[in-house]
């Protein structure tokens, strides 16, 4: 493969020299018809130039075709870094919609490689690889799930999906903050709707499904299963409303009837600041009712030895101590399965394996990341996931399991 890629990459090269040729000779013959044009000392420069190209092409294909696979990947992952430099030339949300399009093409590397033993951990009655995920607001309308859990995430989430279409806040919307690391985003849940998004996941799960079962087939029945009910990789969606909706709990109880079917895990969104009224309904009679029907709407469906997808609710970081006693008291009253003496998602603020490790030693089974995967790309996944695994053998815990809530005991 790694010749054919290098073969194809000579053809282009060869092929755009030719052109830049012809136009060439074509200007100076309009310029100077009577005599024959001379060469440039530019044109020479360019041919040692294409030629030294030629070459190293040439050798860089013969080097990686001797490279084992897992080698070969790891120098796929290192080599999207270059392309960063481009991204950071587009405006973000065109950036954004590149990366995502890549990755639904499957214009992006695949992770072959197996991850540390110690990072794998059940949550859920679900195997996963990894504890680290990619948040909900990157994949907002699934588009790309394939493509983003081949990367090596643990988990991905996709949406937030409100049951109508919605553009969301005016353009332009999304700011980088580069000094400091940071992205503003006040998209306004920006979305194709429920229907579509439902659409998407029907045709990915038949294909992650089908995957799953060739994968079963041929290999030991006593090899440990890394992936949800739709196939590999472990898949969450999460739920939000519309702008204009005037009842929130109508709109999310319409998603779990639609999307949930899909889901590893569900996540109720009531955290979003750029939804005007959402945020209040952290409040603890509001998320109590609110909760309790869309448990309803879920447990009132048929579903198979696995039962219903999880149940989260997605917080806002900034709460006030009262905010979050209320929450975790809704949490504990409901048996959230995101909240309480649970499981809980630590989201914000991850850029390296080393602080992965610290959200969960707070407390957090799970983690995920959004802004720094947008300034740094596929690159950082392996690269976290061997810092967390150092963090834990350097601590001595022989699973991310025994780690979580290490500093609350």
């Amino acid at each position: 493969m790694a010749l054919r890629a290098s073969s194809k990459l000579l053809r282009d090269v060869l092929n755009k020299k030719l052109i830049s040729s012809s136009l060439v000779s074509a200007r100076h013959c309009a310029s100077a018809a009577e005599a024959a044009p001379k060469i440039p000392h530019s044109s020479k420069k360019g041919r040692l130039f294409t030629g030294a190209t030629i070459g190293l092409v040439i050798a860089g294909g013969a080097y990686v075709s001797t490279l084992d696979e897992a080698t070969f990947c790891g120098w796929l992952f290192s080599a999207t870094k270059l392309v960063n430099p481009f991204f950071a030339l587009l405006d973000p949300e065109s950036a954004h919609r590149l990366a995502v399009s890549a990755a639904a093409r499957g214009w992006v590397p695949r992770e072959k490689r197996p991850d540390p033993s110690n990072i794998g951990l059940q949550v859920w009655g679900r195997n996963f690889s990894n504890p680290i995920g990619l948040a909900a607001g990157f994949d907002k309308n699934a588009e790309a799930v394939d493509g983003l859990l081949g990367l090596g995430f643990g988990f991905v989430e996709v949406g937030s999906v409100t049951p109508i279409p919605q553009e969301g806040n005016p353009k332009p919307r999304i700011f980088r903050m580069p000094r400091e690391g940071a992205i503003i985003n006040r998209c306004g849940f920006n979305s194709e709707g429920i229907v579509v998004v439902a659409k998407r996941l029907g045709a990915q799960h038949g294909k992650r499904k089908l995957d799953e079962t060739s994968s079963h087939s041929s290999s030991s029945t006593d090899e440990v299963k890394h992936g949800g009910k739709a196939g590999p990789g472990i898949l969450g969606v999460n739920l939000g409303k519309n702008k204009t909706s005037e009842d929130a709990t109508a709109d999310y109880v319409q998603g779990v009837h639609t999307l949930s079917q899909y889901a590893d895990y569900l996540v109720i969104n009531v955290s979003s600041p750029n939804t005007p009224g959402l945020r209040k309904l952290q409040g603890r009679k509001q998320l109590k009712d609110i909760v309790k029907k869309v448990q309803a709407a879920r447990d009132e469906m048929q579903w198979g030895e696995e039962g219903p997808p999880p149940l989260l609710v997605k917080i806002a970081p900034d709460l006030s101590k009262e905010d979050l006693e209320d929450i975790a008291a809704v949490a504990l009253a409901l048996r959230l399965d995101g909240l309480g003496k649970i499981p809980l998602i630590g989201c914000g603020g991850i850029s390296s394996g080393e602080e992965a490790y610290q959200k969960i030693r707070a407390g957090a089974t799970l983690v995920q990341l959004y802004t720094a995967f947008a300034y740094e790309g596929p690159a950082l996944i392996p690269r976290m996931k061997a810092e967390l695994a150092e963090c834990l053998e350097r601590d001595g815990f022989k699973s991310v399991l025994e780690a979580v809530g290490a500093d609350c005991r």
